[in-house]
């Protein structure tokens, strides 16, 4: 059984090697939520498509760009909602 232990002015708990290997936690930065059951610890994901226009920035500065990236560089992102889904015949 773990127990919280002192650590200065907070309180902290060891969490076993293994089960930090299996949560994928290691080195990672951590969130905490509470849920219903307690607190829960995962690693923060980042965003999908996170700082890819500082990237494409980046590589545009050491390589060069064509007007054909500056287009698609400048084009708004969208998300799922302006999707139109059909269905397909089988």
């Amino acid at each position: 059984m773990t127990q919280l232990i002192r650590i200065g002015n907070s309180q902290g708990v060891r969490i076993p090697k293994a089960l930090i290997q299996q949560a994928g936690l290691e080195e990672a930065e951590l969130e905490f939520s509470l849920v219903e059951e307690g607190l829960l610890i995962k690693p923060v994901r980042p965003r999908p498509r996170q700082d890819w226009e500082k990237r494409i920035r980046e590589v545009m500065q050491q390589y060069g760009s064509e007007e054909i990236d500056r287009e698609w560089l400048d084009a708004p992102l969208s998300d799922d909602s302006e999707w139109e889904w059909q269905d397909e015949a089988v």
